[in-house]
């Protein structure tokens, strides 16, 4: 979904009939050419990561309303359960606008109650197959309850200092990584691919695989 008009050209639609195809393999993607400025982007300055030493960052940036980080979800953690054990993803709300907060500050909050394996889902079920619009800080308390979760505790953790400062960060790190769409990947703090670069999210997963082994041979 573009930053500006948040839609796709017709091309990176494709990813909506992700299911049929084939997982990339490592060996498929270092047996293409992906080029620097035509499949990816490398970045003008290195982007902080949260990796210890040894490990590889890939960041997925997403929007819980955007139909295609919806129907990329299940390939990506497909694709994470095959990860080389040096690989670590770590998902990014975006926040294009103001109104994209909610949902941002959604996700960080279920990420501080441990909730995030349980129902990250659930909130792209809740938003693309229940229509519900969940772009409100109430919206997002009353359905974070419907679910089980303390709501005064959800509140309270909505508004705190963690959440604000990494909501906060999540938007700097789009701004450093240059995202104009979800979904998009950032690969080691070095790198930048999308379906807009890269034609669909299945070939941004094998370019992704093309630039994890290329970070590891210029550590």
């Amino acid at each position: 979904m573009q930053r500006r008009e948040f839609s796709f050209s017709a091309a990176s639609a494709a990813v909506a009939s992700l299911g049929g195809i084939a997982l990339p393999t490592l060996a498929q993607a270092q047996a293409r050419a992906f080029k620097d400025g035509a499949d990816y982007l490398t970045l003008d300055k290195p982007a902080p990561t949260e990796v210890p030493a040894g490990q590889v960052e890939v960041v997925e940036f997403f929007w819980y309303s955007c139909p295609h980080c919806n129907a990329f979800e299940p390939t990506l953690e497909a694709w994470i359960k095959q990860a080389p054990k040096d690989v670590t993803v770590r998902r990014v709300p975006v926040a294009f606008r103001p109104d994209f907060e909610p949902q941002q500050r959604l996700f960080y909050v279920l990420e501080a109650m441990g909730k995030v394996e349980e129902l990250h889902k659930k909130v792209f079920y809740a938003i693309h197959v229940e229509k519900l619009a969940l772009n409100t800080a109430d919206s997002v308390a009353a359905w974070a309850e419907k679910q089980g979760l303390d709501k005064a505790k959800f509140v309270e953790m909505y508004n705190s200092f963690t959440v604000t400062t990494k909501a906060r960060k999540a938007t700097q790190l789009q701004d450093i990584y240059k995202v104009d769409g979800v979904p998009a990947l950032g690969i080691a703090g070095r790198y930048y691919t999308s379906a807009t670069l890269s034609q669909n999210m299945a070939r941004a997963l094998q370019v992704t695989d093309y630039l994890i082994t290329q970070s590891r041979t210029k550590k």
